[in-house]
């Protein structure tokens, strides 16, 4: 079933990110049914913490055996920290999307711009739209 692993307790874009908040900050992944389109991750490029990003933007690119794809920002704010292990496994992007395969962590203003975040419901409707 489509979107059938898509946790409750974040939100998503309909670029396939996922955002989770804790206390103005946003952990950042892709979702898992992107990771499965796109196959075997083998590369990601980490930005620089402190980079600025906009809702809607490009935050990073990740690199697959078969594509490359964008990562988009899900709110304005700065990049706060990286998952370092994703330097030596990028394959954790798809062994575990939601888990330890995060990407980045976003700190964000209480007024900061956020694109357009789906709840799971919504995300999974999106998956099945044309």
């Amino acid at each position: 079933m489509i979107g059938a692993s898509t946790p409750e307790d974040r939100r998503y874009l309909r670029t396939h990110e996922w955002a989770q908040e804790k206390e103005g900050i946003l952990r950042v992944g892709i979702t898992d049914h992107a990771q499965s389109e796109l196959t075997d991750i083998v590369f990601v490029e980490l930005p620089a913490v402190g980079k600025e990003v906009v809702a809607g933007g490009p935050l990073l690119v990740l690199e697959s055996v078969k594509t490359v794809a964008d990562v988009y920002a899900p709110a304005t704010g700065s990049v706060s920290a990286v998952n370092e292990a994703l330097r030596k496994n990028p394959g954790l992007v798809n062994q575990d999307p939601y888990g330890e395969g995060w990407i980045l962590e976003l700190r964000v203003a209480p007024s900061a711009a956020r694109s357009e975040l789906l709840d799971a419901a919504g995300y999974r409707a999106s998956l099945l739209a044309p």
